[in-house]
């Protein structure tokens, strides 16, 4: 009863998150609420722990809404009379701790009801993302009538016993591993039925209030280590995926009729038994695992990306031959009942092994299936043309931008889960273009404007419990303000930001040396994974000079910057920086020019010393203009032949994608995909963080291509901020025909064109009232909301 209640909660939370986030807030939310922040009276607040809680309301009718107000630290899920309506907090940082709004009503009844929380705490173990002060749950209800759901010491509590951590073993995998650390659950100490309304409570202890401080909205009090904020975006979508195969199994002959949760697996007792799965792509999911019996079994889960040879290679993704596995596991310890276990933490996996060490009985394994979880975008979006390969680009990007999206956005959802600057300037951008939505890419640039320190720079990544700085980052911070601005309508946003724009561009004013170019950079130096230990940097990405000076990579991303915040300061009144900042970017690009142009080698060099030569420089000297304009085509083509030079990763190659667009060489993208096409051949599912071999299988900067074919092939672009007009500048290549489909803020850009010998021909459609212009080939039409024929 209790496995079919818990499947019935993942395959109804679609439906629940609709009805539960954005509910109308009246009253205590506001200001200083009544709730009192909880925990258990005894056990620790700061080590690792797992809590269940528990309140009983009367209701003499079901009411027409019941609205409460929901946050915890570490996370949360949340029970009504047995459903779970969600998880939460959505990751942030003390200073704006997120708290969850939900419409209860649905799932009360006149009677006895029991709202029910699970609440956990990793401490040590928990991510880098995991901001956290103390242990602690809090229910607000929204006005009086809501008030018996208020969290005060009538609220039970126990602590759950059965769970314990499973440290990763770093050693192990041989890389930075900064997520979710693994979790022992022994069943047998476990609370199984927490949540559910006949579960007897009455030997619970009472909750501790925490009495120093009332719980309180950010702005209010004068301290107090949770400063409350609204949800900005909606709860996770959850939906049930099922493993594709059975790869191979040790110790029993093994079936895969278990697998659809079909004829039972029967493990006899003491035996060792191995099975491996395979989901058949990568994914983020909670795996869940149904037994019967098997007391005092263990079952170890181990999750990983790929499989790999003797030597540590991954090879070809689909092949397991010769292969093991490595990665970050968990442990159910059974206790002879039949039980539906899913670890706390989603995992991130297309392998899944189960090591199986049954003890004095046989075990049943009845079920696993997987929990699909990620950031609920809809895919808004199409491309197609008569290049079917391009099809499946487009779906395995789309699968990696998805899986490196959740509460934030993440570098790769395997080994880190965090939102770098660098990365996420790149994921918002494909957000837009695919989805539309744009409320994660709000919370993005609010959560790293919330890691501004005293230097005036912001962290290179955040959230994150440990602070690191990458300058560059701070300017990608700058230049996602202005992508923001191009693309969305929203003056309050993007001008309450223009201090932050100010404190970054101001730090690195203060960096200029005295031959006009960037000093000496401190901290880390980042730019792309194409350097390795330069200038005797203990870390690898920096440029030659970024550490001792004189850096053209560095001196033009800035400048880079400061052209486009030169153009938020115009449009919000702040002319006078509006010209400063104009008027530094010229003097750095034309020292550039002037120290770093190598006219017998006809490239930019990385430094005025002409050692090194790099894409980057002439990429970044190319969208500054600080190479002559009618240099630049020239430019890029022989930079994008010359492999003599430091060549762009998959990272900055989203960079040399947007200096095609500016010098009219869009033609030239597709070719371009050849290395995405070998790891579509490799059998990646997802695309890599950089080439073979690579740490993580899943790095969202490497989804440019799904940007880029709506932006570069179907040539769909702001023509003015806010999207106010849209261009359309296709550049097709050898393809003979597209369709393109973009959400924009008032409707749909539809772009239909086939090739015709050196012309074009086609339909486009915009939003109603949204005008634009179509380019091809120097020459252009006029574009009116509505259907209309093209031909040029």
């Amino acid at each position: 009863m209790l496995c079919s209640r818990l499947t019935r909660f993942f395959l109804l939370l679609l439906l629940i998150t609709n009805v539960c986030v954005y509910a109308q807030v009246t009253a205590y939310p506001d200001g200083y609420w009544k709730a009192r922040w909880i925990g258990h009276p005894t056990a620790s607040a700061n080590d690792f722990g797992v809590f269940h809680f528990r309140k009983e309301i009367q209701l003499s009718a079901v009411p027409g809404s019941y609205i409460i107000h929901v946050s915890a630290d570490n996370k949360y899920r949340l029970f009504v009379n047995g459903k779970n309506l969600g998880t939460g907090p959505a990751r942030s940082n003390l200073a704006n701790w997120n708290f969850e709004t939900f419409d209860i009503a649905p799932y009360l009844h006149a009677g006895k009801n029991v709202i029910a929380a699970t609440v956990w705490n990793f401490a040590q173990y928990r991510p880098y993302a995991q901001i956290s002060y103390q242990t602690a749950f809090i229910v607000q209800g929204n006005s009086d009538k809501e008030a018996d759901a208020t969290t005060n010491k009538s609220w039970k509590v126990i602590q759950d016993s059965g769970y314990a951590p499973l440290p990763v073993d770093k050693a192990q995998l041989r890389a930075y591993v900064v997520v979710a650390e693994g979790e022992t659950r022994q069943a047998a100490r476990s609370m199984w039925s927490a949540e559910d309304p006949a579960t007897n409570d009455q030997q619970w202890p009472n909750s501790r209030e925490f009495n120093w401080f009332p719980a309180k909205t950010r702005g209010y009090g004068s301290d107090g280590n949770w400063m409350l904020v609204p949800r900005s975006i909606p709860l996770m979508e959850e939906k049930e995926e099922r493993f594709a195969a059975l790869r191979r199994s040790s110790g029993i002959q093994a079936s895969d009729g278990w697998l659809k949760g079909g004829q039972p697996l029967q493990i006899p007792a003491n035996q060792k038994v191995t099975i491996l799965l395979d989901e058949g792509h990568l994914t983020n999911a909670y795996p869940h695992l149904k037994i019967n019996g098997g007391k005092n079994a263990s079952i170890l889960f181990t999750y990983a990306e790929a499989m790999v040879d003797a030597n540590r290679n991954k090879g070809n993704r689909n092949d397991i031959e010769g292969k093991t596995i490595i990665g970050i596991k968990d442990q159910l310890i059974a206790d002879g009942v039949q039980r539906e276990y899913s670890p706390l933490h989603f995992r991130t996996y297309r392998y899944l092994q189960l090591d199986i060490e049954t003890k004095e009985q046989p075990l049943q394994l009845l079920d696993i299936f997987g929990v699909f979880t990620g950031y609920p975008f809809t895919e808004k979006a199409s491309f197609t043309s008569d290049q079917r390969w391009l099809d499946t680009v487009w779906q395995i990007g789309w699968r990696t931008a998805r899986l490196c999206a959740g509460e934030t956005y993440y570098d790769c959802p395997y080994y880190e889960q965090l939102q770098y600057v660098g990365d996420t300037r790149i994921q918002a951008m494909i957000s837009l273009y695919v989805s539309g939505d744009d409320r994660l890419v709000k919370k993005a640039i609010s959560d790293i404007s919330h890691s501004f320190f005293e230097d005036g720079l912001t962290e290179s990544r955040y959230p994150s419990r440990d602070m690191q700085v990458i300058p560059t980052f701070s300017l990608w911070w700058v230049c996602m303000l202005h992508d923001y601005w191009m693309n969305r309508k929203d003056d309050a946003f993007v001008s309450g930001h223009l201090n932050g724009i100010e404190s970054v561009l101001g730090w690195y004013q203060k960096k200029m040396a005295a031959n006009g170019l960037l000093g000496r950079v401190n901290w880390w130096q980042f730019v792309d994974w194409a350097w390795d230990r330069v200038d005797d940097i203990e870390f690898g990405g920096v440029p030659p000079g970024a550490s001792k000076g004189g850096s053209s990579i560095l001196s033009l991303q800035y400048a880079y910057t400061l052209q486009r915040a030169a153009q938020l300061m115009d449009a919000y009144g702040r002319k006078d920086h509006a010209q400063q900042y104009r008027a530094l970017a010229k003097s750095i690009t034309e020292k550039v020019w002037a120290l770093c142009w190598d006219e017998k080698k006809g490239r930019l060099a990385d430094t005025p010393e002409k050692k090194y030569f790099s894409q980057h420089a002439n990429v970044l000297g190319i969208l500054t203009d600080a190479v002559p304009a009618d240099r630049q085509q020239k430019l890029l083509a022989a930079t994008m032949k010359d492999t003599s030079i430091t060549q762009c990763t998959y990272y900055f190659k989203f960079y040399l994608f947007e200096a095609l667009k500016k010098v009219q060489m869009g033609n030239e993208f597709l070719p371009m995909l050849k290395p995405w096409d070998e790891m579509i051949s490799i059998g990646l599912t997802t695309f890599a963080e950089q080439p073979e071999p690579t740490r993580s299988d899943c790095h969202a900067w490497s989804a440019s291509p799904n940007y880029e074919m709506l932006s570069l092939v179907c040539g769909v672009k702001p023509g003015a901020p806010g999207f106010a007009s849209v261009l359309v500048e296709p550049w097709m290549g050898d393809l003979k025909n597209i369709e393109g489909r973009i959400p924009h803020p008032k409707g749909e850009v539809v772009v239909k064109l086939e090739r015709q010998g050196e012309g074009i021909s086609g339909e486009v459609t915009l939003p109603a009232g949204v005008n634009g212009s179509f380019r091809w080939k120097g020459k252009s039409v006029a574009l009116h909301g509505g259907a209309q024929t093209v031909k040029l």
